[in-house]
């Protein structure tokens, strides 16, 4: 089989995008192997995730996202807002999305290509002696470092998601350094990508919400290896909503290959 994709990143963390709404693609005929295989970096086109544009009725598109192990994932942030600019590209929408995902709908806004994407309601951060835990759309372990140049975040990244307390579930760590109360600097090791990737958008989001509550402020900048993202949120009482993350959403390249 013969597909056609798009790759487009958001800050580093890229994707192959399929317009699958004519359901080119389902279950029954792409294997986890094979989305493995496209998203290898060596023997692939290479990507962190692979994203399918369904159909979806009441909606302007569904996203199906699977992680570069092959496997169904949770909600992506970044993915998600490539998605609205592939929407975007395709016509789909104009300035606005709608949108069906693993964790519920989403509502989103593009210009130029800035994509603000709605993300969902969060209403328990859990504090531990040295971390902090909550779910943004996907599991995140959020833990405050002096210099996360310091840190190897791979290898500790990798140690954190197999530990006993996370292994079944698996859980995207987070190592944060405040560069002061509204500005964050941000890396995180992803499952199902098992390694570092140069941004995370569920991930950032986790790290802002917890800075947000630590500081009771409504905005925060994040830095990561691959760009810049800004989140902003209405806190009442222990309960985040309005969860806006924002950022670049860049259209990288097209082409053909045979799964």
């Amino acid at each position: 089989m013969t597909i056609h994709f798009y790759k487009y990143q958001g800050t580093g963390n890229d994707f192959i995008m399929v317009d699958n709404r004519k359901k080119v693609i389902d279950l029954n005929n792409i294997s986890q192997e094979s989305i493995e295989n496209i998203c290898d970096r060596h023997m692939g086109i290479g990507a962190d995730g692979f994203i399918l544009l369904n159909e979806k009725e009441g909606y302007d598109f569904e996203m199906g996202y699977y992680n570069s192990d092959g496997n169904l994932s949770t909600m992506c942030g970044n993915g998600g807002r490539c998605l609205v600019a592939f929407a975007k590209h395709l016509d789909i929408i104009t300035d606005s999305a709608h949108f069906l995902a693993i964790d519920g709908e989403h509502h989103a806004t593009i210009h130029n290509n800035i994509v603000s994407l709605e993300m969902k309601d969060v209403e328990n951060i859990k504090s531990f002696e040295t971390f902090y835990q909550l779910d943004t759309g996907s599991p995140h372990y959020v833990s405050f470092v002096d210099d996360v140049e310091d840190i190897n975040v791979a290898q500790d990244g990798e140690l954190i998601r197999n530990s006993p307390m996370f292994k079944e579930e698996g859980i995207n760590v987070n190592f944060v350094q405040e560069n002061n109360d509204s500005s964050l600097y941000v890396r995180t090791y992803e499952r199902g990508v098992e390694d570092e990737t140069l941004s995370c958008g569920t991930g950032v989001t986790a790290c802002a919400l917890v800075q947000m509550q630590r500081k009771n402020i409504d905005s925060v900048h994040i830095e990561t290896l691959g760009g810049d993202l800004t989140v902003s949120a209405t806190m009442e009482g222990k309960t985040f909503t309005n969860v806006l993350l924002q950022g670049t959403a860049t259209f990288v390249f097209e082409g053909h290959i045979d799964l």
